[in-house]
């Protein structure tokens, strides 16, 4: 038998799902962090761990304005990027970390940026405004950091390419 039977409770669902998500992306931005091998790839780790926490503020506001109770559920999508991440850099040199973790940084980029554009469309329709503002405040941090990331990872796979030539 379902357990969710209405649109709003699966909105609050889904909302936690990305409460979770933004939560295990904390987590592993601090290990990013610590594993980056340039100062300014740990800088841009660093900086998108603040707007992460302000991410989950926003999130933990859009609850209240719903007048719902926060509740983050496990984001599989998350914990499976973040393991990836993890094996692949057991299994590369010190000189390619990087390169691994601005890999797993896009793509953590590209589901939290389809994720967000989902719960904004549900959000719209449900006629939630203050919920929609919040969201959409996550939805361009998102998509300033994967711009980022973009950056970050041409330069380094040209550089790598020219060492390798």
């Amino acid at each position: 038998m379902a357990q969710i039977g209405d649109p709003e409770k699966l909105f609050e669902h889904e909302l936690g799902l990305a409460l979770g998500a933004e939560r295990k992306v904390l987590t592993t931005l601090r290990k990013l962090e610590r594993s980056a091998q340039r100062d300014e790839l740990k800088q841009q780790f660093h900086h998108h761990l603040e707007e992460t926490e302000g991410q989950i503020e926003n999130l933990e506001q859009a609850f209240k304005a719903l007048g719902a109770r926060a509740g983050a559920h496990d984001a599989d999508s998350a914990n499976g990027i973040a393991a990836e991440g993890e094996k692949l850099m057991g299994k590369v040199d010190d000189e390619l970390i990087d390169a691994v973790l601005l890999g797993a940084a896009a793509k953590t980029e590209h589901v939290e940026i389809a994720m967000y554009e989902g719960l904004i469309t549900k959000a719209e329709a449900m006629g939630a405004d203050e919920v929609v503002a919040l969201l959409e405040e996550n939805l361009e941090q998102e998509k300033h950091t994967l711009e980022e990331v973009k950056q970050a990872a041409q330069q380094l796979s040209k550089e790598l390419a020219t060492q390798t030539a």
